[in-house]
């Protein structure tokens, strides 16, 4: 059984506690009715923010689920971006996004 937190409880409490003045900046993530990983990674940089030492570790540590993958690649297409300047959008590497196009590209082309 694969079971997904409740990301919206958990950052919703985190808010109330901890950033009460960011809220408002949160606000729109957190009325979607399903929150996703990008939306996670979106949430952690409003509160915490990033700091340019700690991107890398931070990088290493993520993970992306299938939807949020294919709305980076959809991005990429609507915004007509490279895969550098689709790495440097959403702080990926670009043998990430390369290793995604090809893994999610061939898995269309098999469909088909």
């Amino acid at each position: 059984m694969n079971t997904i937190p409740n990301y919206k409880k958990i950052y919703t409490d985190m808010i109330l506690m901890k950033y009460p003045h960011k809220m408002d900046q949160c606000h729109a993530i957190l009325e979607k009715n399903i929150i996703n990983s990008l939306d996670v990674v979106l949430l952690n940089n409003i509160l915490v923010g990033v700091a340019h030492n700690q991107i890398r570790l931070n990088t290493n540590l993520r993970s992306y689920d299938k939807d949020t993958v294919l709305y980076i690649l959809e991005y990429q297409i609507e915004h007509n971006l490279n895969n550098r300047q689709l790495a440097a959008q959403f702080n990926l590497s670009r043998n990430t996004v390369t290793k995604w196009k090809r893994i999610f590209y061939s898995l269309t082309r098999n469909d088909k």
